[in-house]
């Protein structure tokens, strides 16, 4: 096997089909429920094509996932149940990252795409008005070509990331700088906090801006105790 380490140990086994570069975030992709090429790139949208092309392959011939036919014939990638079995593992290693990495070094790698991605899938619906609600999320802080950023929530269809605006009349305006924003999703900062400071300016009903730490849906890892600054 190219690449091999040349032992038995099956640490070294599992090692060499789960740690190349960009597998274990390909993972979290697939763990969070991402079954489809293009949503897949959009959770790692600095990964190349031809890359997550070969690292699904690599992942199915390993069994850990296997290809279907979805929707419109659209192709889809699902765990199979030792992919699955990955799940406490990956989450685990999130775990120990919230809880041991600076904050510092993990707000350096600042990303609007996947925040924005990120957000879509782990927001809240029910503390939002029972009907669509579109969210725009300006970081000035960016060149103008990429400070704008929407959540288009609809109660039958749930929740869209859009990269371009939707052309919905906007529920609320927030503004902030990327960096706040990942904060307040990381769970290194909050909404009152940041509102309190100045760092983050709400436009929009009081029903939707008030309960904004509630909709938001942090990230799986918010909750973990921080260890290090």
């Amino acid at each position: 096997m190219s690449g091999s380490y040349g032992q038995f140990c099956p640490i070294s086994m599992a090692s060499e089909v789960l740690c190349a570069r960009w597998t274990p975030l390909l993972l979290r992709e697939l763990l969070c429920g991402s079954t489809r090429f293009n949503d897949l790139r959009r959770g790692l949208p600095r990964m190349s094509p031809s890359l997550l092309s070969k690292r699904l392959g690599e992942l199915e011939t390993a069994g850990v996932i296997h290809s279907v036919k979805g929707a419109h014939g659209v192709k889809e990638y699902r765990l199979t149940q030792a992919g699955e079995e990955l799940r406490p593992l990956v989450m685990g290693i999130g775990a120990w990252g919230q809880r041991w990495v600076e904050s510092e070094i993990s707000l350096n790698n600042l990303d609007p795409q996947l925040l924005i991605w990120d957000m879509h899938r782990g927001l809240n619906i029910d503390p939002l008005p029972e009907r669509r609600v579109c969210l725009q999320f300006v970081f000035g802080d960016l060149p103008v070509t990429r400070q704008n950023y929407w959540l288009l929530v609809d109660p039958q269809s749930g929740v869209e990331a859009c990269y371009s605006d939707p052309g919905y009349e906007v529920d609320l305006f927030s503004e902030s700088s990327l960096r706040t924003m990942t904060a307040i999703w990381m769970g290194l900062d909050t909404v009152q906090k940041a509102v309190k400071d100045g760092r983050l300016n709400l436009n929009g009903p009081r029903e939707i801006a008030a309960r904004m730490q509630e909709w938001l849906g942090l990230s799986p890892f918010a909750q973990q105790e921080r260890m290090v600054g």
